[in-house]
């Protein structure tokens, strides 16, 4: 439909239409009948600090649309947090948001038949939630982040959320004092705004620039600072604008607009969890993307940013040093990203970049394309007898990305913990934590809390992990994730038993169980399936609906 023939339908599609009597309790008058009616999905809540500043740029938004000679309706989004959830059941809930938040939104935004819709979200799953509904709906729409925390700071040191992960594992294993240890976790957090490294949720809202559904420069803002409540209100205003235009998601969200935002993913050594949210996007607006895809654009795109969690610095100091329209305009420069993509602003990513300078001196956040800190992207997708359909590693951080060594069999994250915490496991072991896949977990909860244990015992360079589970952006080491087919579905995973033999090869994207085919084919006959951990309810429904993590574990 043309801009405004949505809404005009309820208002005006019936000369004297009985619709209108809601709308002017609402405190509409006659004329507003005749602006586009603009959705703003506010995720704004008090559960986590990533979206306790939401409101704020609510408000900004809401008073540029107006001004804008649009009319905002406002409508909340759901969110959990995944740093508070870690390590318990709740976690089992993060990835699930993710198609509630996008159900949410599809709801509000068809049911009420908006011409456009502003989305505002700050933790993790806000923002593949949030493009996923964007891509369904294919109205116009822009992405709002809401901004990074600010680095906390101990004795010297940067501290993000990741900090307090680890200090827990140092600290047990008595190699922290407990000064320290309180110092880290009552500083790790100094104000609103999502987790300040390269994780998942920088991640995401630095790619939506690059996928151009956001403004440039606005993912890397901090949430306290007052740019970010300006970059809300001209958000509003371009998307006014796209709605008078008929800018559509869909026409932004190509094939190439997405190969753009995963270059730019690899380029920043962003979070695993990318590969299973961009699977998800390409879903909904049906184009075509594969894992495969993801290991094409890995072999030629370099790593030159140097941000945690493999790296130095914070989200914060990418700002200074030029933020993502500068990564963007070095890899531009390099020919790796597609400049004729579309862009929010109807202008293409090229004329966006146009003014951004080459490089910035006198940093070394972002590196030259021939000074990278890796040749190739960090993201590998591994294959082998273990994860036939895929398994997702990031290899940056670490001196050797292969392991070969005994498996340490856990059927769930507290006994993997357990065995952590009390020095059961050794140099040279290779977890493995099952049955924690998006059917079997449900929701394929993080593993933040055993990969930040083996970090703080100081085995991350000596021990691997592999699950059907996920990563959290903050986590480095020798890990494999994403496992598929998963142990619920009788992947060979769930066949892997204490003491066999498990490869770790990022130099030949391999994971191997080296067991016999004859003896798998035993254990094959003996296995049989798991009664699902719940039946009903969000976590039974979505255990129901689930595709495999190969597949961006979608429920649609």
């Amino acid at each position: 439909m043309a801009y405004n023939e949505r809404s005009r339908h309820i208002t005006q599609g019936v000369e004297r239409s009985p619709n209108r009597a809601m709308y002017y309790a609402l405190g509409y008058e006659k004329a507003d009948f005749d602006k586009p009616m603009i959705g703003i999905a506010n995720g704004h809540s008090t559960i986590t600090p990533c979206n306790a500043g939401l409101q704020p740029l609510a408000d900004a938004a809401a008073a540029a649309l107006k001004a804008a000679g649009a009319n905002p309706q406002l409508f909340g989004t759901p969110t959990i947090s995944d740093g508070m959830a870690m390590g318990t059941e709740g976690m089992k809930y993060s990835l699930v948001s993710r198609e509630v938040i996008a159900d949410s939104i599809e709801t509000c935004v068809q049911g009420q038949w908006m011409d456009g819709v502003l989305v505002i979200g700050g933790c993790d799953k806000n923002m593949p939630g949030g493009m996923i509904a964007i891509a369904r709906t294919n109205v116009p729409a822009i992405y709002v982040y809401g901004g990074t925390i600010k680095p906390g700071h101990w004795k010297g040191q940067d501290l993000s959320i990741v900090s307090s992960f680890e200090a827990v594992g140092t600290f047990l294993a008595g190699r922290m004092s407990e000064e320290d240890f309180e110092g880290i976790e009552r500083n790790a957090c100094p104000s609103t705004g999502a987790c300040g490294g390269m994780y998942t949720a920088n991640t995401m809202s630095s790619s939506f620039e690059a996928l151009g559904l956001s403004l440039l420069g606005s993912a890397s803002m901090a949430n306290p600072d007052g740019e970010k409540a300006d970059s809300a209100a001209e958000s509003a205003r371009v998307l006014v604008e796209a709605v008078r235009r008929n800018i559509r998601p869909r026409d932004i969200i190509t094939r190439r607009s997405i190969e753009n935002a995963v270059t730019l993913v690899m380029a920043m050594g962003g979070s695993t969890n990318a590969v299973l949210h961009y699977l998800a996007i390409a879903h909904a607006a049906e184009v075509e993307w594969t894992l495969d895809d993801f290991e094409r654009v890995r072999r030629k795109v370099p790593v030159i940013c140097d941000l945690k969690p493999s790296g130095k610095y914070m989200a914060v100091d990418l700002h200074r040093a030029g933020g993502v329209p500068q990564v963007l305009k070095v890899l531009l420069n390099a020919g790796l990203l597609h400049g004729d993509c579309l862009t929010i602003t109807g202008r293409s990513l090229a004329e966006e970049l146009a003014d951004v300078p080459d490089a910035v001196a006198d940093q070394d956040v972002i590196r030259p394309i021939d000074r990278p800190l890796y040749a190739e992207g960090h993201l590998a997708i591994l294959k082998g007898n273990l994860a036939p359909e895929g398994a997702v590693a990031k290899i940056t951080g670490l001196k050797n990305p292969v392991i070969s060594g005994p498996a340490r069999v856990f059927d769930d994250e507290q006994s993997a913990m357990d065995a952590i915490l009390g020095d059961r496991i050794r140099p040279g072991d290779v977890l493995v934590l099952r049955y924690l896949g998006p059917k079997g977990g449900p929701g394929m909860p993080e593993m933040l809390a055993p990969t930040s244990a083996i970090i703080g015992r100081g085995l991350g360079e000596s021990v691997g992990l592999i699950t059907d589970g996920r990563f959290s952006g903050g986590t480095w080491g020798m890990v494999v994730g994403h496992v598929t087919p998963e142990a619920f579905d009788g992947g060979p995973i769930a066949l892997v038993e204490e003491g066999d033999r498990i490869t770790i090869d990022a130099h030949r994207q391999l994971i191997e169980l080296e067991v016999v085919g004859e003896e798998l084919a035993v254990r094959r006959e003996r296995w049989r399936p798991r009664p699902a951990r719940y039946s009903r309810g969000v976590l039974g429904k979505y255990a129901r609906l689930t595709q495999p993590a190969s597949r961006g574990a979608v429920t649609d």
